[in-house]
């Protein structure tokens, strides 16, 4: 059986799971539960595993470990072709989503895990805080709300018609904002809409 290293309440973790779940194989996986706060990242096991020293990492039953979400979501959508397709099944699909789940990193995720770490303290026994860095980064988030409510005022999924890892990976940075007291605003109905509707997906739960 594979296995995931992961963190249940961190962001990262949870899109692997939910893409997982989506697949309907998380029964195929043991999931392992690391402490981050308590450092079991950083022990030498771990580092093996991922000399980065993150979470998620897949192992596979050979002992072979893939770090990184989308690395580890990619493998799973090619070793497992009978499951639903959330990366896209045409060139243009494929190109597409890729193209929302670079914007939702870089312009999302990334500044809402900087916000957190510069503003909670989280990790300010292994790092030094730049509050007012966090609080630019609280900043550049909140104006992703604003863009993903644009987006979505004529569509259902923010690639189309088409549940993808796009919104796996858009809802779980925006659930991860509730970290640092930023939630959607009571006029972006369409984003409201969209998150509603997610989560009527037995998967978000997962």
């Amino acid at each position: 059986m594979m296995k995931l290293y992961e963190t249940r309440i961190a962001p990262n973790p949870r899109r692997v799971r939910i893409f997982l779940a989506e697949k309907g194989l998380l029964d195929q996986v043991e999931l392992i539960e690391m402490d981050l706060q308590k450092g079991d990242n950083l022990t030498p096991e771990h580092k093996a595993r991922n000399p980065m020293r993150k979470v998620p990492v897949l192992e596979l039953e050979d002992g072979t470990c893939i770090s990184e979400t989308m690395a580890i979501c990619r493998y799973i959508e090619e070793a497992f072709p009978g499951t639903s397709a959330l990366l896209g099944q045409t060139a243009l699909e494929k190109a597409y989503i890729e193209q929302w789940l670079r914007w939702i990193d870089f312009y999302f995720m990334l500044p809402t895990g900087m916000a957190f770490q510069h503003t909670s303290g989280y990790f300010k026994d292994r790092m030094t805080p730049f509050p007012e860095w966090g609080e630019e980064c609280k900043r550049q988030a909140g104006g992703f709300f604003r863009f993903l409510d644009r987006h979505l005022a004529d569509k259902p999924y923010i690639c189309g018609d088409q549940f993808t890892a796009a919104d796996i990976n858009a809802l779980c940075a925006l659930d991860f904002n509730k970290t640092i007291k930023q939630r959607i605003a009571p006029d972006q109905g369409n984003l409201q809409a969209w998150y509603e509707r997610l989560y009527e997906r037995p998967s978000i739960m997962a």
